[in-house]
């Protein structure tokens, strides 16, 4: 069974691949552990609380940032997707080191933000980032299967964190709401997809809100992607490009259990949609299955690893890259464009309407009718639907 990538955004750590060689390994379940603990942006909403204890800032001298640097371009060389910019990248870096640019840039944490700075405007990737983490151990036995214990950890994990589903809603007119952070390691989200999908199933259309996706498995997305099409409808959603062993890997659309989804998509978008979040965006867009609303996507399409630098840094470098079947390219760097351009805070208002409008259009049922006229009138006002109960007190 091939490898598969696993790679999750947040703003206050490094994002980190997760390869899983076959079902599991020590190495995938360790670095699944960093990844979730320090997901700030994917916890946070789903209302779980986790401690974080971000590395005291150090200071860096000269010699620390010479050699950091250039282990970095030794790393870029060896391992980053696109050899061409590598080169390109470390003779920058190695530049700027030799101008003395660095030379204020006195504390571990102002070194590495200035490194990701000139790392990503040179080599034109938002994935490249550098971090200050004395903590990190490059993993050992990777391909060390887990124990059962450790299997039942990981899918205690992925049920609390409710599989990266932050909420699902039937909101007025029947139209179904799923709010999802992130997607979580195919290999326990598939009975929590199946459950949302159960409860949205009745719909007469659905809304995926994706606005605060940092990403996540690739293979999740096309789980997901999966209840979008009829059973037997399989489809060609994605492919990842790996430097190491010159290979490609592909995603298609899988058998699932629980019913399929038919009616309208509407997906919506922001710039905090990133990675993974962006790959399920553009397979909807580029499958014509789904309409985008929102704004641009964060343009991060190229999945990868932590490398090691020494005196405590640590880099995310890309060592592969997504390619669509029906495009051909990707979203790095200019991000998944929404079919209706609207501000990311109206992106939920303005798909709401649009079905609703639509809905007025095609029913014959006077009754219905009325209830989808004040429901329409409630929504472009802003007014929240009174409950039929009264509230507890």
């Amino acid at each position: 069974m091939p490898f598969a990538s696993r790679w999750l955004r947040t703003e206050t750590a490094v994002p980190r691949q997760v390869f899983i060689n076959g079902c599991f390994t020590r190495r995938a379940f360790m670095r699944l552990c960093r990844v979730i603990t320090s997901c700030v942006l994917l916890l946070a909403p789903l209302g779980v609380a986790v401690a974080q204890v971000a590395p005291s800032a150090g200071p860096v001298d000269a010699s620390t940032r010479q050699a950091v640097v250039a282990s970095l371009g030794k790393q870029m060389q060896a391992n980053y997707v696109f050899p061409d910019v590598a080169g390109k990248v470390a003779a920058a870096l190695d530049a700027k080191v030799a101008g003395h640019a660095y030379e204020h840039d006195a504390t571990s944490d102002t070194f590495a933000k200035a490194l990701t700075h000139d790392l990503q405007s040179v080599g034109m990737d938002r994935h490249l980032r550098i971090m200050y983490d004395p903590t990190f151990k490059p993993d050992e036995n990777d391909d060390t299967a887990l124990t059962p214990k450790q299997i039942d950890e990981q899918r205690t994990m992925a049920s609390q964190y409710a599989y990266g589903i932050a909420k699902v809603e039937r909101l007025p007119g029947n139209v179904g709401y799923l709010d999802i952070r992130g997607f979580l390691p195919a290999d326990f989200v598939a009975t929590g997809y199946a459950a949302a999908m159960n409860l949205v199933a009745g719909s007469d259309a659905l809304i995926i809100d994706l606005r605060k996706n940092g990403g996540g498995d690739p293979s999740s997305v096309a789980t997901l992607l999966s209840y979008f099409f009829a059973e037997g409808d399989s489809r060609h959603l994605n492919d990842l490009y790996w430097r190491k062993g010159d290979r490609t890997q592909q995603f298609w659309t899988a058998a699932v259990s629980g019913p399929r989804y038919t009616r309208p998509v509407y997906v919506l978008t922001s710039a905090l949609t990133f990675s993974g979040g962006e790959e399920c965006a553009y397979d909807f867009q580029t499958q014509k299955r789904a309409t985008l609303v929102g704004t641009s996507t964060g343009g991060g399409a190229n999945p990868g690893d932590v490398f090691a630098l020494g005196h405590g840094f640590v880099a995310f470098i890309p060592v592969g890259r997504a390619v669509n079947p029906v495009t051909h390219t990707n979203w790095e760097h200019v991000g998944v464009k929404p079919d209706i351009a609207v501000p990311a805070a109206d992106a939920m208002k303005t798909a709401y309407v649009a079905i609703l409008k639509k809905q007025i259009v095609t029913t014959k049922d006077p009754d219905q009718l009325d209830r989808l006229k004040a429901t329409l009138a409630r929504v472009e006002k802003g007014v929240e639907e009174k409950p039929n109960y009264d509230p507890p007190k």
